[in-house]
């Protein structure tokens, strides 16, 4: 009859009835099931973040990455931000239904962008150079397709050849069954890994070598080599070449990353053709894609089958210097035998530059001395033989050769508007032939320290050699004998080797520097270093016996200097670094997938267009979802209500206070069958630190207050008998805290105000959040609210988030550590009870700012140490 009488008297009354007291057990099961739904949103958008996170510095270019990297991230993102929803689902069912849909549109952009979009190649496995022109490059890679330019359209010397295409080496793959074994590697791999990747890389190959090329490729390659036999009237040998779509290309030469078999027969052709395309796997050219993004499915390996020249002299010309871009002289690399030598950074080698602008006069000789060539064997094969005597002293080239060299290469830059660097070979008739031709990198010294002073340094460790490329770096010595050295290389650190082998490329994207007893600026390290503007100094004899491990050195490759020491970069010599991977393929993906993952349209909560349906992106869900998820999470106080009999007293140093605890789930140290609860039985971290800060500093009793604020206290509490006035001693209201070990709902009503407050407070930052609300007074409204301006000064600047509407604030922190929430907590405690009735003294500006001064001061004290007091 009782609770009948009491929705009549509602009714009439206009008030909404009560809503009834829940079961105490229901309420502690339904907040464990939000609280868990609650973690477990964070939890995914902490990890949703993170990966957007990564995925903008990798577009910063602060790591190399790879398809691999952007599919796993783009889908990272997607599943947490689909467990957001699940989970957002939970807390408030059938609520916010257009977040799926949002979510949907969104992945099908993500999935259209992560889609392979391979060429369409024409279906031919195998063409001879005499058919290749420039619109088949997407068939016989650039490299082949520039060779048959200069042959056919430039009418230099070329060898004579064909091209096993891209086409080829698709059906090679993928009817063997090998790309997808080699897919599946690259999915469980992680490329971060050194000995992973190196795993990696022995498998790729293995599973290439072994596997069988289909039947009619193999005949078509073998009727080719035969047509170019009987072109020849004589049997042939010919060097397999890479030919690799990017290769050769002007922001990445992939220099020296693949292989090259040479003089090979006509009996071990197909073999040959699987060492080449199995060294699109080497560690050096895995570690080239992933620093440059190439993706793996981006970069087929058509072959190229050329004509063997049996070379007497060989090299590299760069039709300008390549370390000095205010020099436009030709410089010539030469060797004696094949060119291997001069690219390969094994040998000696000779220097010719020949000016330009003197009608091709030979400028400069640096004649070396040449203790080994390679030549070709008879049948097949290469070899390396010794040199003796004179001709150890003897120019690689006659001055009529060095002339036709540097003619050839202003020919070719020219032609392609840009400076070229031209591999070629000198037949035993004295002919040239042009074998490779791509755009140089032409970079600028820096200046550096004078040869003179240089010498007089004490901590000069060495000097000499030649600048292979430009700059100036500082950091460990790492010396590297073998390729396993290699998976000990650490980041930063200066790599000193014996030889410049191509092999250690793999290493110049960790490196800050890197300094070779053997090599020269013509060499395929010597490339990769330019492009990665790493400073290399080649040709140093005997600096492995000078330098140990960990060593801390500073390489001025500019003066050809080594130094003791980490020293500073000169003016204008420190480089900015570099993105390497900008304008890549895999660099463009993850641009395109990150528009519908990582920029942020929805800012304003209090906006209209804060609604599901302009979610734009990932990031907008998870703002949607986090902004809401805690209103939802942060309402279980005010919308459930519990049974005043299952609250317990609290007793604070023996004194029940008027104040009742009820324990969700963990918030007690102890369960206790008692009425009431003390203190030191309670874990809740968020209500002890309030209580803290409630207790801190002993409350004064109300403000004097002046005729008027007394006069407005009074008219308010007659027009409005719902308040009643507050006492020092005791607490006439009760007040109400739900618990748990991390979390804490308050509602509090001290005098004439009500507070109410919620809060996570654990050790992880990202979960942590404060919502503090106060509203109320008995003074007149101007006083009232001049009171939430005071109170919303002082929270202002302790970080809070602030909201302010008539005499009703609203506050709101979260993302910082335990402690620093905590003590946040302590203040929003003692301004719940030292503010309570100021609005009193509100319209003497003198006494507010006493009050303030007070305030602070008290707040201050009590960050730095926070003692309880009783009150």
């Amino acid at each position: 009859m009782k609770r009948i009488s009491n929705f009549v008297k509602n009714l009439f009354s206009g008030n909404k009835p009560a809503p009834e007291p829940e079961d105490t057990e229901t309420l502690r099961m339904t907040f464990k099931e939000r609280y868990h739904s609650f973690k477990l949103l964070l939890s995914a958008n902490n990890r949703a973040l993170e990966v957007m996170a990564a995925m903008e510095q990798a577009l910063m270019g602060l790591f190399p990455f790879d398809m691999a990297f952007v599919r796993s991230h783009c889908t990272a993102a997607a599943v947490n931000v689909l467990q957001m929803i699940k989970n957002m689902e939970r807390l408030a069912p059938g609520k916010y239904g257009g977040l799926s849909d949002r979510f949907a549109v969104i992945r099908e952009r993500i999935d259209q962008v992560l889609e392979a979009e391979q060429p369409q190649l024409p279906e031919i496995s195998v063409i001879d150079f005499a058919d290749v022109d420039q619109g088949l490059r997407e068939l016989t890679g650039g490299k082949m397709a520039g060779l048959c330019e200069i042959g056919k359209l430039m009418r230099l010397n070329i060898p004579d050849g064909f091209v096993i295409t891209s086409h080829a080496y698709n059906r090679f793959m993928n009817e063997s069954g090998i790309q997808t074994e080699i897919n599946r590697l690259f999915q469980t791999a992680d490329t971060a890994d050194r000995e992973q990747l190196y795993r990696l890389s022995a498998e790729a190959r293995q599973f290439i070598t072994r596997a069988w090329i289909p039947d009619d490729i193999a005949d078509k390659i073998r009727r080719h080599w035969r047509r170019i036999e009987e072109k020849a009237g004589r049997k042939i040998t010919a060097a397999l070449r890479s030919s690799a779509l990017g290769e050769d290309s002007g922001a990445s030469s992939f220099a020296g990353q693949y292989h090259s078999e040479l003089n090979v027969s006509y009996e071990n052709v197909l073999e040959a053709y699987k060492s080449v395309v199995a060294s699109k796997y080497t560690l050096q050219a895995i570690t080239y894609r992933l620093t440059r993004g190439f993706r793996d499915e981006d970069i087929p390996m058509p072959v190229g089958c050329v004509v063997m020249v049996d070379a007497q002299a060989g090299g590299v010309t760069y039709s300008r210097n390549p370390v000095n871009r205010e020099d436009d002289s030709v410089f010539i690399n030469a060797a004696q035998g094949l060119p291997k030598a001069v690219v390969d950074g094994t040998a000696a080698c000779d220097l010719f530059v020949v000016s330009r602008a003197e009608k091709m006069e030979i400028v400069r000789r640096e004649i070396a001395r040449k203790d080994r060539k390679f030549v070709c064997y008879p049948e097949e094969g290469i070899c390396r033989m010794e040199i003796s005597g004179e001709d150890a002293e003897k120019p690689a080239l006659t001055d009529e050769q060095i002339r036709e060299l540097a003619e050839y290469a202003l020919i070719l830059e020219d032609y392609y508007e840009s400076p070229q660097d031209m591999e070629w070979a000198v037949d035993r008739e004295g002919r040239i032939f042009i074998l490779q031709c791509r755009p140089m990198q032409q970079l600028q010294k820096q200046g550096g320290q004078p040869v003179h002073d240089r010498e007089a340094d004490e901590n000069l460790v060495a000097c000499g050699g030649v600048t292979a490329s430009p700059g100036m770096a500082c950091g460990e010595v790492f010396l590297a004998a073998k390729t396993a050295d290699a998976l000990r290389f650490p980041e930063g650190a200066v790599l000193v080797v014996a030889q410049a082998l191509p092999e250690w490329a793999a290493l110049l994207s960790r490196a800050s520097a890197v300094v070779s007893e053997q090599g020269g600026i013509a060499g395929h390290l010597a490339n990769v270093a330019r492009e990665f503007g790493i400073p290399a100094l080649f040709g140093l004899e005997g600096v492995m016996e000078k330098l140990k491990n960990g060593d801390r050195i500073t390489v001025d490759a500019d003066s050809l200097g080594i130094y003791r020491g980490f020293r500073e970069l000169p003016e204008g010599g420190r480089k900015e670094s570099r993105n390497l991977m900008e304008g890549s393929p895999v660099f463009r993906i993850l641009r395109r997938a990150c528009r519908q993952i990582v920029p942020l349209n929805l800012l304003d909560p209090d906006s209209r267009s804060f609604a599901p349906e302009n979610c734009q992106t990932l990031h907008d869900i998870t703002r949607f979802i986090h902004e809401k998820s805690v209103y939802e999470m942060f309402s279980f106080g005010k919308e459930h209500h519990f049974p005043e009999k299952s609250a317990k007293q609290l007793v604070y140093k023996k004194t029940p206070m008027q104040w009742w605890i009820l324990n969700l789930d963990d918030g007690f140290r102890e369960d206790t069958d008692e009425k009431s609860v003390n203190l030191d039985n309670i874990v809740s971290v968020p209500m002890l630190a309030f209580w803290e800060g409630f207790a801190a500093v002993p409350w004064e009793g109300p403000p004097a207050a002046d005729g008027k604020g007394l006069m407005s206290v009074m008219f308010q509490s007659t027009a409005n008998t719902a308040l009643t006035t507050g006492v020092k001693s005791a607490y006439a209201q009760h007040n109400y805290f739900m618990i748990s070990k991390n979390y804490c709902s308050l509602s509090s009503r001290l005098g004439y105000h009500f507070s109410m407050m919620e809060a996570m407070v654990s050790e992880r930052d990202s979960e942590n959040y404060i919502s503090f609300q106060f509203k109320g007074g008995a003074a007149d409204e101007m006083r009232r609210e001049r009171r939430i301006e005071f109170i919303q000064d002082i929270l202002e600047d302790y970080g809070f988030r602030v909201r302010v509407k008539n005499d009703h604030l609203s506050s709101r922190m979260e993302g910082h550590e335990r402690s620093f929430m905590e003590n946040r907590i302590r203040i929003l405690g003692y301004l719940s009870l030292h503010t309570r009735q100021l609005d009193m003294i509100m319209g003497n500006n003198a006494r507010i700012r006493h009050f303030d001064q007070k305030i602070r001061n008290d707040i201050e004290t009590m960050m730095k140490s926070s003692p309880y007091c009783l009150i």
